[in-house]
């Protein structure tokens, strides 16, 4: 077991309910306003997962106007390749775009959530053991 303690944002009740997430905080505010109201530190993950883009991209704009750790996305190459292009249109330099990790984990030929999910924890312990140096 690793020592991290997850909050799933989500503002979409249907998705954001205790029965998917037994035991985890919930947070149905606005993915940015959270993230903001968190206040991401060194110690700190933020992986988007939605794959919508409306709740995604400001989720990640947040996240890289703080000194999170890891900010991690995921989706394909070639879903990031866009979100990069959304991102840079919005404003953000390609120095903030190269904190993202997308697609995010350590590449393990992941298949299925479960070996997606460990691939991301390790790009997490990764992230924060780099922190920590």
């Amino acid at each position: 077991m690793i020592d991290i303690t997850p909050t799933v944002i989500d503002p979409r009740a249907r998705f954001l309910t205790s029965e998917r997430f037994p035991g985890v905080a919930l947070d149905d505010r606005w993915p940015d306003e959270a993230v903001a109201a968190h206040a991401p530190d060194s110690a700190t993950a933020v992986v988007t997962l939605s794959h919508d883009i409306k709740i995604d991209d400001p989720a990640l704009i947040a996240a890289l106007d703080t000194p999170a750790a890891y900010i991690g996305a995921l989706g394909s190459r070639r879903s990031h390749a866009a979100r990069l292009d959304r991102l840079r249109a919005a404003g953000i330099n390609d120095q903030q775009l190269s904190r993202i990790d997308g697609p995010a984990g350590v590449q393990i030929g992941a298949r299925g959530p479960a070996e997606i999910a460990l691939s991301v924890a390790a790009g997490m312990v990764k992230a924060f053991e780099t922190a920590a140096a």
